[in-house]
Formats: structure tokens, sequence, C-alpha cells
């Protein structure tokens, strides 16, 4: 199919490959992205897309599948984030910072171990213009998945993104629900090393989130317009990265970083013109 569509677009297939990675990532990122910035989960996110490192690396070595490997260590990470501000005086913040380092210098190590069989440089940053179409599909198929989760468990989700403590009362299992987000996250980030990498896969979660956020007021709308911001950004960064040869991954971030700043300043939500002209 790919094929027929760039022999029929005449687009060459790496470019195709690129823009279709991008409007997926977009999207899935838009959804679960909305879910991170309502439950004020960014840094969790972040601590998230880093500690799947060392699953990665353990996971070529063993000769694993790194998508069970990676998603493991960040459900770990979250477990042990958790126990930690649980069972200490120690904040969430701190405990995330900690977990972060941690998981991240693992994986530096296993990498290193590895010797040439990883590519630290690939992980970190990603190359969406090499993207495979096993990988394409993979991504799609990840896309499918969290859409029905996010369909099926909507109800549950939104009260307790909104209110832990309501949801406790109607017998919702919360931590069920906070570490099936973890997981996705981490299926998510993993999914996407080889389009963005881990420095910039928290950039795709949380821009379009919160470009969303400035303009919606319910969870379903804020969870729509996310993906489309997400799948504009992909889109129309990899054209101007091809464009003006630019670094497509970081290229997509500044896009979404430019939607995000026109909304901040034109969204009536936000309404940044009316409370710049009283403070004036």
């Amino acid at each position: 199919m790919i094929n027929v569509m760039s022999d029929l677009f005449n687009i060459p297939v790496y470019a195709l490959n690129a823009g279709l990675s991008a409007i997926i990532l977009g999207i899935v990122s838009g959804a679960l992205g909305s879910f991170i910035v309502l439950r004020k989960m960014s840094l969790m996110g972040d601590a998230l897309s880093h500690a799947v490192l060392p699953g990665v690396a353990l996971s070529y070595i063993l000769g694993i599948n790194i998508l069970l490997g990676a998603s493991l260590f960040g459900l770990l990470a979250a477990i042990l984030i958790q126990f930690i501000t649980s069972r200490s005086t120690i904040k969430s913040d701190t405990s995330i910072g900690i977990i972060l380092s941690s998981f991240f210098a693992l994986g530096i190590v296993l990498i290193t171990f590895a010797k040439s069989g990883l590519d630290l440089t690939h992980i970190l940053f990603g190359n969406i213009l090499a993207v495979p179409q096993s990988e394409l599909t993979q991504s799609f198929i990840i896309m499918l998945v969290v859409i029905a989760i996010i369909v099926l468990l909507y109800k549950e989700l939104l009260i307790s993104s909104f209110d832990p403590v309501v949801a406790k009362a109607y017998g919702l299992k919360t931590g069920f629900y906070h570490y099936l987000l973890m997981m996705l996250l981490s299926v998510v980030t993993v999914s996407s090393l080889s389009q963005v990498g881990i420095v910039l896969v928290i950039a795709m979660l949380v821009i379009p989130a919160a470009t969303s956020y400035l303009w919606t007021h319910t969870l379903i709308h804020m969870i729509v317009l996310a993906s489309a911001v997400g799948a504009v950004s992909g889109i129309v960064g990899v054209y101007l990265s091809f464009g003006f040869n630019l670094p497509t991954s970081a290229t997509i971030v500044l896009v979404g970083v430019s939607l995000f700043a026109v909304s901040f300043i034109l969204s009536p939500k936000n309404n940044f013109l009316r409370k710049g002209l009283k403070q004036g």
C-alpha cells in the first residue's frame, strides 16, 4: 500500500513513511498526553520516557522484544516513584528526579556494554526519515490499541483524572488506572524512539495537549483537538524539514511550540491579551 501511494503521488517511500509516522505519533501522543497534562504528570512522563532506556538496551542484549522490555522498565519506574513517595518524606518531584537519573544512567551503561549494537544518538533523538514499514505498522497498531482503551475506559479515566477522591468513593481502583496510563505511556514512548527519540517524545506528549487545553472545556474535545494539533505539527514539521534541510524531529516539536505560542496569546480561555491590556 505504501509503495502504491508513493507511485501514485510521486513521493519517495521514505518521505511518505516519515509523514505517516508523524501523523500517527501526533494522534496517539495528543490523545494520551491529554491525560498526562490533566493529571499534572508531565514530569512523570519525562521520567518514564528516560526510564525505558535500560529496557531497550537490556532487550537488545537478551534478544527479546524491545517493546516488552522497555514497557516493563517504564512500569517499574512508575512503581518505584510511587513507593519512594509513599514510604518517605521525600516529595514526588524529588522521587521522579532520582528514578529518572538512575534509570537513564543505567541505560547508558547497558548501551555501552552492548558496544556497537545500539546507537545512543539514534535512541536519544530518533530518525523519522529512516522508519521502516514494519515499525510504521507497529506504531499504527499501538495507536489503535491506545485509542480503543481510552474509548472503552473513558468514564473511568475521566473521573479518576479530575477527582481521584470522588473516583475512590465510587469504588474505582484509581491505582489501576494510574498504572494503566503509565504502561500506555511507556509503550508509546518505545514506539516513538525510532521517530523522535527519548529526548523529544515528552514534547510530543505535552505540547499538543497543552495547546488543546487552552481552547477546550471538556476532556473529549481536548483529546480530539490535541490529536489534531499533534498530527498537524507532525506533517508540517516533516514538510518544513524537507524544504529547508532541517532536523525533522526537532522541526516537528518547534511547529508544535509555535502553535502553543499562538494559542497562548489568542486563546479566549487564557485571555492573555486582555490581561496584558489591563496590566498596561
